[in-house]
């Protein structure tokens, strides 16, 4: 066995998995459910051992388990007197768990904990086309922050506790479990989701995290984090769209910061949140624009709305640096653009907007006299 191999052997097995905290509401439900076992058997050994009729039985399993002491429905067999002694035995006891679980769930919050967490999970099963960030950690947050100053919707998958308390003291939306089982990636949302980041600091764990979403959703677009030098091959290999390695990009962007002070300088003011004044974003054209079959000098956004376009996406992904003026637009084609935050607003809404009648008569009018010269 290799020892990548071997690893996640032992993060699967019981060795690497940490002890999961009591539930009290968990036990509750396992507590009632043996208490609906026992007085079926205790009906089924009545109608047997005595020849009851069914309501009988019942009534005396009823009052057999409240301790409540009333007298027996009929007189019971030595048989009967033995079945009653043992459940009465085992029905105190679930029953003394019951209520022990119960005050719990009452005097430490519980309750008002498990209604929140219910409520948060109606809110993740809402959700559609978001994101699950694996891992909060100084990353993991730094990724929270942006897409909340975004905003986008997104979900957080933590397995320590003290972390997901955190988040929920930040109202981020959270699973507290593991990443790396199927169930906690399905109750995150994972089929309905548009991409998937995990930023954990295992590269391990990054590795299995991948390999589980991946299998779960084979569209889901997903970007992973890479700590150590030749993990971005596994990462890749194990189905992650895009690998990032913090530590490459910091030591480039810190040797840039030297050579090319300028440039860095200009970088950071295009893509920073915290400069408004101006901002480097991407837009993509939905198919029903009133552009797509335009031209960027005929359409004239840039006139209206001042805007620089650095580059454009094509659809099927090649990447055009400093589009000409002739450069025909497409639907799906993704524009990299620069201007003021208000400039790209505008922008978006005039994306959005379908074209008019009398835009579409232009339109056509312009195609049929081309198709003449």
């Amino acid at each position: 066995m290799t020892a990548t191999g071997l690893q996640f052997a032992l993060c699967d097995s019981k060795l690497c998995r940490k002890e999961r905290p009591v539930d009290p509401v968990r036990h509750l439900k396992i507590s009632i459910t043996v208490l609906g076992v026992l007085v079926t058997l205790g009906v089924v050994g009545f109608m047997s051992i005595e020849g009851w009729r069914f309501l009988d039985a019942l009534y005396m399993t009823t009052i057999t388990l409240g301790t409540v002491g009333f007298r027996e429905v009929h007189d019971l067999s030595d048989s009967g007197k033995i079945f009653t002694m043992i459940l009465i035995v085992f029905g105190v006891s679930v029953l003394g768990y019951i209520v022990g679980s119960l005050a719990q769930i009452m005097f430490e919050g519980q309750l008002q904990r498990f209604i929140g967490r219910k409520k948060v999970e109606k809110m993740i099963e809402a959700l559609a086309d978001h994101y699950i960030i694996c891992g909060y950690g100084r990353m993991g947050s730094l990724i929270c922050r942006e897409f909340a100053a975004k905003p986008l919707p997104f979900v957080v998958v933590e397995k320590t506790s003290e972390i997901a308390e955190k988040l929920k003291e930040e109202g981020y939306l959270y699973m507290h479990g593991d990443a790396t089982d199927d169930e906690t990636l399905l109750r995150a949302g994972i089929k309905r989701a548009k991409g998937l980041i995990s930023v954990v600091t295992s590269d391990t764990e990054n590795v299995y995290i991948t390999l589980t979403a991946r299998g779960l959703n084979p569209e889901l677009y997903i970007l992973a984090r890479s700590g150590e030098e030749g993990s971005e091959i596994k990462l890749k290999r194990a189905g992650a769209n895009k690998v990032v390695s913090p530590y490459l990009i910091g030591g480039s962007r810190m040797a840039q910061a030297i050579l090319r002070a300028n440039v860095v300088d200009f970088i950071e003011i295009a893509t920073g949140r915290e400069h408004l004044d101006l901002q480097m974003e991407e837009l993509e054209i939905p198919p029903n624009s009133r552009f797509v079959g335009e031209t960027l000098v005929s359409s004239g956004f840039r006139k209206e709305t001042g805007v620089i376009i650095i580059g454009i996406k094509k659809k099927i992904g090649k990447m055009i640096f400093n589009p000409h003026s002739h450069t025909k637009l497409e639907a799906r084609d993704t524009l990299i653009i620069l201007g003021e935050p208000t400039a790209i607003d505008k922008l978006e809404q005039l994306f959005g907007r379908s074209p008019s009648d009398e835009e579409v008569k232009n339109k056509q009018k312009k195609e049929h006299g081309r198709s003449h010269e």
